[in-house]
Formats: C-alpha cells, sequence, structure tokens
C-alpha cells in the first residue's frame, strides 16, 4: 500500500513539474516560442563544424545556387559577346558595347526617362539591372575570384583559390582584361612595366628590381604575399579543399588594378543588408582623398591597414584572431605597401591634354560632342572633374526612389547610400561598373544616370558621351 502511494506521489510530482516547464512559469524562466528565432548577432560563430560533412553539403548546393545566380544574370541583362568594332582595352582586349540591362516588358527608355521616381515605383519600371546586385551566394559572402586569377596563381605561385562551395558569375567578356598593364608615375616614359605578365612573388623581384627603391620593392612584395583570409586559411570553417595560405592584395587588385573579383562589405550587419562590392582599381591613389567605395579611409595607409585587419575577416575582429590576423606594423610594412601603390598610374590616353580635356586636333566629331555633354546637358562634371575625373567626396543619388525594397537571392535591395566619386581615367579598362559591378558597359552607366538624374538625353547624346569616356 505505501508502495502504491509513493509511486503515485511521483507520477503526480513528475506531471506538475512537466506542466510548469510547458507553461514557463518554473522560477520565472519563459520559455521561447518554437517559431521565434534568435535575434541575428553581429559576431559570426566561432564553432566549427565538421570539415567533411560542411564542404559535402556545401559542395552538393553549388550547382543550385550557381543556377539561381544565373538565372537572376539572364533574367537582367544580355549577356552575348557583342565587342565595339575598332574599341579595345589599353593592352588589346575588345570592349563590349551597347545596353545590356533589359527592360521591363512594354516600357522604352524613352518612357521612363519621361516618368516620375513616383511612378516607376508604383509601377515597378526600374530595370532589375539597375537593382543592387547581390553576391552569387549572399548568405554565405566571401571572397571569390574568377577562373582566369585561379588558373594563373596555380600555375605561378602553386597556390589554390579554388572555393568548393562557388564559382565565380559574370560572363569573361563584361570583366577587366587580364592581366592589366601597370603604369608608374615616377617612369612614364617605360610605358607598361609588367610586359605582360601577372606580377607575383614569382616573378616581381625580376621584374622591378632596379625600376623601385628598396621601399618600394619590399612594399610590392608585402602586396603580393598571401595572409589568411576569412575564406582562405587553415582553419576546418574556410571555402577551400585544402588549408590555405591565404590571399595577397593583388589577387584581387591584379597588377595593382582589378580582375573583377568580388567580395561582400565587412561594416554592415545583418548579412541581407551588407553590398556586393566589386574590387576596383589601385591605378591612380596618390590623387584620390578618400579609399573604399562607403568607408570614406582618408589615407591609402589606413585603406591598407584596414584591408588586413577587418575588410579580410568581414570586419569579425573574434574571427580574424581565430584565423590568423596578420597584424602588419604601421611605421615600416604599410608604409613601404603604400608608397607602392602610390606609384601606380592611370593608363595613358593620347587624346587628352594637360588639363584633361579632349585635344581638339586629335578627337573625333563625336568625341567632343561626347565631351559638351559630360560637361553640360548630362551634368556628369558635377562629380568627375577633370584632369582625373573625380571630386573626392561621396554623394547619395537616392536611387532607392525608383523602387521599393525587395529580397533578391538573400540581399536586401534597398538604400545604398553615400558612394565615393571614382576617377573615370582608365574607365574603359575597369568594366563592370559602379560599386557592385551592377551595369556591364558604359552605355548601361549612361543610361543608369540618364534615368536618375533625370538629364532626359537623346539617343545621339547617349552614344556621344560614352565615345567621350573612352578615351578617359
Amino acid at each position: 500500500m505505501k508502495r502504491a502511494t509513493v509511486r503515485q506521489g511521483r507520477q503526480l510530482a513528475l506531471s506538475m513539474a512537466v506542466m510548469l516547464v510547458v507553461s514557463g512559469s518554473v522560477q520565472g524562466w519563459q520559455a521561447d516560442p518554437p517559431s521565434k528565432k534568435p535575434p541575428p548577432s553581429s559576431y559570426a560563430s566561432v564553432n566549427e563544424p565538421d570539415f567533411a560533412t560542411t564542404m559535402s553539403r556545401m559542395s552538393n548546393a553549388k550547382a543550385g545556387i550557381m543556377q539561381r545566380q544565373k538565372s537572376l544574370l539572364q533574367e537582367r541583362y544580355d549577356l552575348s559577346d557583342k565587342p565595339a568594332k575598332g574599341v579595345t582595352m589599353s593592352r588589346g582586349k575588345p570592349i563590349q558595347e551597347g545596353v545590356r540591362v533589359k527592360l521591363k516588358s512594354g516600357s522604352s527608355w524613352q518612357q521612363l526617362a519621361g516618368m516620375t521616381p513616383e511612378e516607376i515605383k508604383n509601377k515597378d519600371l526600374f530595370p532589375a539591372g539597375f537593382m543592387p546586385l547581390p553576391h552569387p551566394n549572399h548568405p554565405e559572402g566571401g571572397m571569390l575570384f574568377p577562373h582566369f586569377e585561379i588558373e594563373r596563381i596555380k600555375q605561378q605561385d602553386n597556390r589554390d583559390l579554388t572555393r568548393f562551395d562557388l564559382d565565380f558569375d559574370l560572363p569573361d567578356p563584361f570583366l577587366p582584361e587580364f592581366p592589366q598593364g601597370i603604369y608608374l608615375t615616377t617612369r612614364p616614359d617605360l610605358g607598361d612595366v609588367s610586359k605582360g605578365k601577372l606580377v607575383t612573388l614569382d616573378n616581381y623581384y625580376e621584374l622591378f628590381n632596379g625600376l623601385l627603391n628598396p621601399k618600394q620593392l619590399d612594399g610590392l612584395r608585402l602586396l603580393l604575399t598571401p595572409f589568411p583570409q576569412q575564406q582562405f586559411n587553415a582553419t576546418a570553417d574556410r571555402r577551400s579543399v585544402r588549408p590555405s595560405q591565404g590571399v595577397a592584395c593583388f589577387d584581387c587588385h591584379a597588377n595593382g588594378s582589378t580582375n573583377g573579383a568580388t567580395h561582400l562589405v565587412g561594416d554592415i550587419r545583418p548579412q541581407e543588408f551588407r553590398h556586393r562590392i566589386e574590387t576596383p582599381t589601385l591605378r591612380g591613389v596618390n590623387i584620390q582623398r578618400l579609399f573604399g567605395s562607403q568607408r570614406a579611409l582618408k589615407t591609402v595607409e589606413d585603406f591598407t591597414e584596414f584591408e588586413q585587419r577587418a575588410a579580410y575577416f568581414d570586419g569579425d575582429p573574434v574571427i580574424a584572431t581565430k584565423k590568423g590576423l596578420n597584424i602588419l606594423d604601421r611605421g615600416s610594412q604599410v608604409h613601404d605597401m603604400a608608397e607602392f601603390e602610390e606609384l601606380l598610374d592611370f593608363p595613358p590616353a593620347p587624346k587628352l591634354g594637360w588639363d584633361g580635356k579632349l585635344d581638339p586636333a586629335k578627337a573625333t566629331e563625336e568625341e567632343m560632342r561626347g565631351q559638351a555633354v559630360f560637361f553640360g546637358k548630362g551634368q556628369c562634371s558635377s562629380c568627375h572633374t577633370p584632369p582625373y575625373y573625380t571630386d573626392n567626396s561621396m554623394h547619395n543619388l537616392q536611387a532607392e526612389r525608383f523602387f521599393k525594397p525587395r529580397m533578391i537571392n538573400g540581399m536586401m535591395a534597398t538604400a545604398d547610400g553615400p558612394i565615393k566619386t571614382f576617377p573615370l581615367r582608365g574607365i574603359k579598362d575597369t568594366p563592370p561598373y559602379m560599386h557592385d559591378g551592377r551595369l556591364l558597359t558604359l552605355n548601361d552607366t549612361v543610361e543608369y544616370f540618364n534615368l536618375v538624374l533625370g538629364t532626359k538625353l537623346s539617343d545621339q547624346e547617349k552614344q556621344d558621351l560614352v565615345a567621350f569616356m573612352r578615351q578617359l
């Protein structure tokens, strides 16, 4: 009898405990509703899942992710190879011509130019190719390199920049020529000092010994030296098959310019609000006073140190410590790297005079008309002032006036905010355009600004403007 009573008492106590836990009333503890997700954290997790399991899962998901991005690009753009006749980049790669952004069904550029931003927004007519461009896998993000950079680095440095989870997304015809030439402010008489080679640790000394002073030469060595980075490192949460030495500054800024490599900015949270960033060229940093598309860093030394300390690790110092933060000495190493960067000149522009404007004796009528549009009706010179075609400032175009915020492949397409005025010297060498690479050609760029600025250019004025910018 006693045993039955004890057993019944235990069962009653257990039932009451379960009821209390379910109701969330044990010592004031409240259970989270099953469907509630924890708020996003500013920090990435330092826990490492099993590498083999992660690689298998992400490798299997790769085809679907890349197909989703390919479909987005095909929906937005005409991706066919249509080189302009008689126009090339500095080392001979054909330049793509024509407007590649596709219009919404039933709309035209002329029609859009005659509408107010509110009308375009309410009717959802803002071209998809003018919207912010997501990373190929925006929820994951990270540095991503074009195949030609990956292949050449394998050959020369025996490093592998392949990611097992992603491939680069934009087609080769819309990327810069590879490798680009190197022009030095100190030796303009030499022209391209790269001799058509991709400069790496394998050949930099052979190419530059005797052209640079010892500080500049060591700065170049450091710019070519791989250091651990978020996706390329020795930890189990890397995105390369083998443990990696890391990446070098010039893996993205190939030959001191750009190869079109992409990343996500590190200074925005949560993840869906981070912007894709297309690698800008380092040519002409000596005449610039702002660095970074939105960060407004004030010196090239600040920029160099920021890249190593923060951008390499998505702006997360905890992860940086775990994966192998490389702390550079500001007074020697950073200084030397910046000193070399400040030697990188724009490519030759034989039709420009000392003031950055066209020499009438060398320019065509079309180019001269385009220059008049640039400094007049087109309003381009309001921000892009000669001779280098930048005002060293930042401007907010407020393009969000034209569309309602929306999720696109894991990215929240919304306001860009203030963006640095990048120099236009050498612009034909560095497609795609805008800070995130959303505009594939100069023709696309003209259409974008014609709409956003409301300049109402004619078709002929647009063509003339493109002809002018190709000479910068």
